[in-house]
């Protein structure tokens, strides 16, 4: 990406997987796995009575001083920007974007990264659940992270997710 502006993503739900990153976003390349201290990752909706695309809760942080989500943090081209905001809903007022401070191997870096607004719990999908566990195998995300996300507790979802779209990629 020599010569093209880029900023820095923290991943922490769906697109910690490569390939669903990059179903909107094909310039996201991996920079690091880093952690977000302060922080718990929780799943749901952003509203009463909504349906996810997902079919169930979706990820997102709130505040919570002893915790922390790790993640991966993607290099990307600013021009990216539009169609990530996109993909989390900020047009809709699903996410807010906002930068923190990922502690990464090589030191702190500022990241943009998301927050539901108006969260109210519920269980992810299979597919999602899925979706995420790939994703933080995919990219070395530590054992005891991996087996905190294997023991969510999903939704009894089984119809067509955007999943679907990702292994056809993937084939």
């Amino acid at each position: 990406m020599s010569g093209v502006r880029y900023f820095l993503y923290f991943a922490f739900g769906s697109n910690l997987l490569k390939e669903r990153l990059q179903l909107q976003n094909p310039s996201a390349v991996f920079h690091r796995v880093g952690r977000l201290q302060g922080y718990v990752l929780q799943f749901g909706l952003w509203a009463e009575n909504v349906v996810s695309r997902w079919n169930g809760g979706v990820a997102t942080i709130e505040e919570c001083p002893d915790e922390e989500v790790w993640g991966v943090v993607w290099k990307m081209a600013i021009e990216d920007i539009t169609s990530l905001d996109k993909q989390e809903g900020v047009d809709k007022g699903i996410y807010s974007p906002m930068e923190v401070t990922v502690e990464t191997e090589t030191g702190p870096l500022l990241c943009r990264t998301y927050k539901m607004n108006n969260f109210r719990p519920c269980a992810p999908s299979p597919q999602y659940k899925e979706v995420i566990c790939l994703g933080a195998q995919q990219n070395g995300l530590p054992e005891h992270y991996i087996k905190k996300l294997q023991a969510v507790e999903a939704n009894n979802y089984t119809g067509p997710s955007i999943l679907d779209d990702i292994k056809k990629l993937k084939n």
